[in-house]
């Protein structure tokens, strides 16, 4: 039988190595954890093929234009710091339903401040932040099922 701290390191270690999945058996029980494939986004990028034509949809993947290369696509979430859920629950943004959420868009937070609940199996997990900065984006909507190493929030570091 698989002991708890034995779990949660096998959580850890699939969460943080990119692996898809892991599969156990000791002592006769067995144990499969499944982590999280990475998701990649690829836009379109508009690029002008000649000074005289109308801009056509390039796919990034795709070879710049001979005499030229394609523009940089910006990303806006470059520099952003993520608070991610440390375990699987539902994901509160107050300590109740008439209350005030704990931090909003905007707000100035500090290291060691709570963001949120995540509520597993009844019991009330305060998420607490691990840098000072700015929140720029509360990801999940209040209410909702979260899972483990999932963005909960995006801070941009003071």
């Amino acid at each position: 039988m698989f002991k708890f701290d034995e779990i949660r390191e096998l959580i850890q270690l699939v969460g943080s190595s990119g692996v898809s999945s892991v599969e156990v058996e000791h002592a006769g029980s067995r144990l499969r954890i499944e982590g999280q494939a990475p998701v990649v986004v690829a836009a379109p990028t508009v690029v002008a093929t000649d000074p005289g034509s109308s801009a056509q949809s390039v796919h990034p993947s795709a070879a710049p234009p001979a005499g030229g290369a394609a523009p940089a696509v910006v990303d806006e979430e470059a520099g952003l710091h993520e608070i991610n859920s440390p375990i699987v629950g539902t994901f509160y943004r107050a300590p109740n339903p008439d209350a005030d959420p704990y931090a909003k868009v905007g707000d100035f937070i500090e290291r060691g401040q709570t963001l949120c609940i995540v509520e597993a199996m009844k019991l009330m997990n305060e998420i607490e932040c691990d840098i000072s900065g700015t929140i720029v984006k509360v990801l999940p909507e209040n209410a909702q099922p979260v899972e483990y190493g999932e963005s909960l929030f995006l801070i941009r570091p003071a």
